[in-house]
């Protein structure tokens, strides 16, 4: 192109704005653009402001649109790409305007080139993932320690934002499990990686064991303090269906189920609860594997010795049946002691099943025939109970009775009350105590038990003794007079008299009518 000028506008003048004419009154535009092409054509150049890529390739590009459900990318492509609110970010459910503004340069990952819109599909939280992989395998493979902030409350733990979702179990969230895991939402917490899948995108964490590596020097310094056999006050800090866990100010040590209670335990919740405040015995300190097992019925006095210490041999004990088993039946006769009454000490005659005799729930009295305190068993029997024997000191009150020698035998008490008549006047608890034992092992095994331990005639007041029943005739002799004089009109001595009367009398009412009789005696007479 030639530059040409005219005497009013020079071609040089940078201030022209307009075009010139030649001499023959040609016009000649004014330059625009210098050629900055290099020799390129056009078309050529155009292809060149074109980005190439392929799917899954990572992209750079300039946020143009931010739209409630999407947002406009422009990569440099011949249409922007589109940002779908869910691949924005790790967290789900957010809002597009939260991530990104107008005229943020980010990176995005190539889903789909062209979908069945047209449409070219990016993600930024896909080459968020990308960048983070390589950077925590590194960290894994150095055993490093990863930070980031807790972004969500899902089943079972946290998800921990590290460039990408990383699962942090309940249990490893702190030295001992956490129950309630939300006030960790937005807090930002250092763990390490324990496990790493990046075909799964599965990362797993544990704080515990960034916690445990830091606080090393203080875990062994307290176990090295903490010896078999002491006794530690502390909290309830979880319950588990194995037995329940206690903080002892430093560390957390297991109580078993086992080791909850001298009775039987089915769940520890029964036992103890989250915040209870306890003192446990030590049992065992493993420090390789820093363990600490502990014991709550070792503080705690043994039933079992108790009721031997206070029973012997020989006792008759109030208990209630808690279970039929086809050799016998359990019976409960203290707080957390059960003992067999066997099939053969139920009565004193053949039974074929348990519940012939007994069942569960049922109140009896029961007499211990073997106590054996080492393997923790007690022998019963209902049917030695029903001959009587010694009661146990604590039931000797409920009897009305309060003196005893020291074999059991009942001695008397001067204080007790007495009636006008000189017997003793039981309280109305006694007497039930009495009525009791009554129906349950009947009269006989009642007046030997009352003769033996009792004080009076009738306590439980239920026998009902009545003199024997005396001949009509021996109150009325007027009756005896009619028969005496047939009797002598007849030649009868007296005593057959009496015999005969009273045979006549008998047979007379039992089998002539009445209006036959005087029939009858008129005969008599005239045969006479």
């Amino acid at each position: 192109m030639s530059d040409t000028t005219t005497d009013t506008a020079p071609l040089d003048d940078p201030a022209s704005e307009f075009g010139t004419f030649t001499d023959a009154g040609d016009y000649i535009p004014r330059t625009i653009i210098e050629d900055d092409l290099d020799g390129m054509s056009f078309e050529e150049a155009i292809n060149g402001t074109i980005v190439e890529f392929d799917d899954g390739d990572i992209v750079n590009g300039t946020v143009v649109k931010v739209d409630r459900d999407e947002v406009l990318l422009d990569i440099g492509f011949k249409s922007e790409g589109v940002i779908p609110a869910r691949e924005l970010s790790i967290r789900n459910d957010v809002n597009p305007a939260e991530i990104v503004a107008l005229g943020d340069a980010i990176e995005a990952l190539v889903l789909q080139k062209e979908d069945a819109d047209g449409r070219l599909i990016l993600s930024k939280k896909r080459a968020q993932y990308e960048r983070a992989w390589g950077k925590i395998e590194e960290i894994k493979e150095a055993e490093g320690v990863v930070k980031g902030p807790v972004i969500e409350v899902v089943k079972g733990g946290l998800i921990v934002d590290i460039g990408l979702r990383g699962f942090l179990p309940a249990s490893l969230v702190e030295l001992r499990r956490v129950r309630d895991l939300q006030p960790y939402v937005g807090m930002e917490l250092e763990a390490k990686i324990i496990e790493l899948d990046k075909n799964r995108n599965n990362v797993v964490l544990s704080r515990r064991a960034w916690l445990e590596e830091t606080q090393k020097e203080q875990r062994e310094a307290f176990l090295d303090n903490l010896k078999p056999g002491e006794r530690r006050p502390g909290v309830v800090s979880s319950v588990v269906s194995f037995g329940a866990f206690v903080d002892l100010g430093g560390m957390d040590g297991l109580i078993h189920v086992s080791e909850l209670s001298w009775k039987h335990v089915d769940h520890p919740g029964s036992v103890v609860t989250v915040g209870d405040e306890v003192n446990v015995e030590v049992l065992e300190v493993d420090r390789e594997r820093e363990r600490i097992s502990l014991s709550l019925k070792a503080t705690q006095q043994d039933p079992w010795q108790e009721f031997a210490s206070g029973h012997r041999v020989g006792e008759l004990v109030y208990g209630r049946v808690t279970k039929l088993v086809p050799f016998g039946s359990f019976v409960q006769v203290g707080d957390g002691i059960e003992g067999l009454v066997h099939i053969s000490e139920m009565s004193a005659h053949h039974v074929d099943l348990p519940e012939q005799v007994v069942t569960p729930g049922e109140e009896l009295w029961v007499k211990i025939i073997d106590l054996d305190l080492q393997r923790r068993r007690i022998s019963l029997s209902i049917k030695q109970a029903a001959e009587g024997g010694v009661v146990a000191a604590e039931y000797q009150d409920a009897f009305g009775v309060d003196k005893y020698d020291s074999d059991g035998n009942y001695v008397g008490d001067e204080s007790l009350s007495t009636n006008e008549e000189g017997v003793v006047d039981y309280t109305e608890e006694a007497r039930q105590a009495w009525r009791e034992y009554y129906e349950q092992y009947g009269e006989e095994a009642y007046r030997q038990a009352v003769s033996e331990y009792g004080a009076g005639d009738d306590p439980a007041g239920v026998l009902d003794d009545e003199p024997a029943a005396e001949d009509p005739a021996a109150e009325d002799p007027s009756a005896e007079e009619p028969a005496a004089a047939e009797a002598s009109d007849a030649g009868v001595s007296d005593t057959e008299a009496s015999g005969t009367g009273a045979e006549a009398a008998e047979a007379s009412a039992a089998e002539v009518p009445a209006e036959a009789a005087p029939d009858e005696e008129a005969a008599t007479d005239s045969g006479s």
